[in-house]
């Protein structure tokens, strides 16, 4: 029987059909069901709502499933409709009656809130960490390459000297502003829905702030009905934070699949990390890079697809709510893979030295050569009709010493400031908070 089911049996096709993909996608978030339980159940036991001998049997049965979860154990029956179902079943089966009072003062609908938020702080800090990771080699390897220059392009056209440093320096500090908006995400799912009820709170008198504490959450979401209504906002503003880190991703990815090319020829890639053609020998294509561009193109309409399922709603739950785990939680898992597999790559890329050479990449350094010319006195608009002309008349001389040094420029790149802006947002997840707390309700 569900838990929300009276005397009457639900049609099997309304069954099958309203169910979904909850089973499945449930067991990812059934560790954090268990953990919001065993904060629910010790401020129900303070306020005398079980006594302290039932609350000492629902904790120990609480913890041997969560146990089972992390071993990988638990399963959610095809007669048991989703998580919370199953865990309040089997603490039923486990312990009687006083697995039957662990839903007072809550309902399904806070009950999932809470779980989504514990298990979006959890992702979130597994993708703040491959970020990190993603981060830290870009860093190395533009400290690495810092002198090897590159071309330049605007509208894909030759434009002025760039280099391996900057290129590399680019995408990291491109993810500095992607975990900004990740710790945006991070602070709203940081706050505890749990309480709220069916959206309208309750008459017990609940402790929220004693949940808030032992569930290791910054703050509550105070206005019970705006608790419930932050489902579907929440998983928007984590969907943009992805699309962000993701727009990083596919811009490198698209990059890449250029550079590797061989009209470039710019970088490459060891043999078993490429992929061959069924009939031309000669072909090295680099799979992994367009499939990183695609997914990661697709996790940027993630925010667009949440935004359309849950425009319009009225306040209140609905069950079209439901349905946004299925676009969010593969997409997270998604995301995750392609910061793995990137930084697996670029800790195997080879890069190519004196590509500037060749004659073809000669008027790159035109701009040097207008400025040289501007730095001896002639004014900028003079010099600039000089060389055009020169250009113009096949008699540009290009000077190929590049004299970059202020900030964040070829000779100046402001590695250890960018180190310093990433630090400074990492820091201010506190992690480690949240650890303490979940590993104190769990001893």
């Amino acid at each position: 029987m569900k838990i929300w089911q009276k005397n009457v049996n639900v049609n099997k096709d309304i069954e099958t059909f309203t169910v979904g993909k909850d089973r499945e996608l449930d067991l990812q978030m059934a560790a954090f069901d268990v953990l919001g339980s065993l904060a629910h159940v010790e401020m129900l036991e303070s306020i005398g709502l079980l006594e302290s001998a039932e609350l000492a049997a629902v904790q120990k049965e609480l913890k041997n499933i969560y146990a089972e979860i992390e071993a990988g154990d638990f399963v959610i029956e095809d007669t048991v409709e989703d998580v919370h179902s199953q865990v309040e079943w089997l603490l039923t089966q486990r312990i009687g009656d006083a697995g039957k009072k662990i839903h007072s003062g809550r309902s399904r609908n806070d009950q999932v809130l809470v779980d989504l938020k514990l298990f979006f702080r959890s992702c979130i800090e597994e993708m703040v960490g491959n970020t990190s990771v993603l981060f830290e080699q870009l860093i190395s390897l533009s400290n690495i390459h810092k002198d090897k220059l590159l071309p330049g392009y605007t509208h894909l056209q030759i434009a002025m000297p760039s280099s391996f440093g900057l290129w590399f320096g680019a995408y990291a500090e491109s993810l500095v502003d992607d975990m900004e908006l990740m710790l945006a995400a991070w602070k709203v799912c940081n706050k505890n829905p749990l309480g709220s009820a069916a959206g309208y709170g309750s008459s017990f008198p609940l402790n929220r702030t004693m949940t808030t504490e032992l569930l290791g959450f910054e703050r509550l979401n105070y206005n019970v009905v705006y608790a419930q209504m932050g489902r579907g906002k929440t998983e928007r503003i984590l969907g943009q934070a992805m699309s962000s880190v993701a727009a990083t991703l596919a811009k490198m990815a698209m990059d890449v699949c250029l550079f590797i090319n061989q009209n470039f020829g710019f970088i490459s890639f060891p043999d078993e990390l490429t992929t061959g053609s069924s009939i031309m020998p000669h072909k090295k294509n680099p799979d992994v890079f367009e499939l990183i561009r695609s997914r990661c193109n697709k996790i940027q309409a993630l925010p667009n697809e949440i935004a359309m399922m849950i425009t319009n709603l009225p306040s209140g739950y609905h069950r079209d709510l439901q349905l946004l785990k299925e676009n969010l939680f593969p997409a997270i898992t998604s995301l995750n893979e392609c910061l793995e597999m990137t930084t697996f790559m670029l800790q195997n890329i080879t890069v190519k030295d004196g590509i500037l050479n060749d004659k073809k990449y000669a008027y790159l350094f035109s701009v040097e050569v207008v400025n040289d010319l501007a730095l001896k006195g002639i004014p900028f608009r003079e010099a600039y009709k000089v060389v055009g002309e020169s250009i113009d008349n096949g008699t540009f001389e290009p000077g190929i010493a590049v004299h970059h040094t202020h900030e964040g420029s070829i000779g100046n790149l402001c590695n250890a400031e960018i180190e310093g802006m990433m630090t400074e947002v990492l820091s201010q997840f506190k992690f480690q908070k949240t650890h303490t707390a979940i590993q104190k309700l769990l001893a």
